[in-house]
């Protein structure tokens, strides 16, 4: 008679943990979207393949610029060629078109670099 408490109480243990996971997720992506600090790195606009600010709610304010290759550089804000970038970016992208020339023109060379190594040992 003990059994059937005790399955329902690991059970309950269980189901309240699983969905208590759910809601840690979305704070690490929160946490992904800020930036600590900006640089002033160019990055040129054949390599960029998405550009945007940071969520209202960081703390920093900054350009994130994410090239084709995935990384991501957040940009000083006042800086007149980050805003540049910004602006052209969204009029090349209004109306949900992906972006074009001059952008995300360039392939990812650390894909190519890794295409050559396994062609090289077949």
């Amino acid at each position: 008679m003990k059994t059937l408490p005790t399955l329902i109480l690991l059970a309950l243990i269980c189901f309240l943990h699983h969905s208590s996971a759910g809601l840690n997720a979305p704070v690490a992506v929160y946490e992904e979207s800020c930036c600590p600090s900006f640089n002033r790195k160019l990055i040129p606009k054949p390599k960029v393949k998405h550009v945007a600010m940071t969520p209202s709610r960081c703390k920093t304010t900054a350009i994130v610029v994410t090239t084709v290759c995935g990384s991501k550089s957040c940009i000083d804000p006042n800086w007149r060629w980050a805003k540049k970038l910004l602006e052209e970016f969204k009029k090349l992208t209004a109306n949900n078109r992906s972006p074009s020339a001059p952008f995300n023109v360039v392939k990812c060379e650390k894909q190519k670099r890794k295409h050559k190594s396994s062609v090289n040992l077949i």
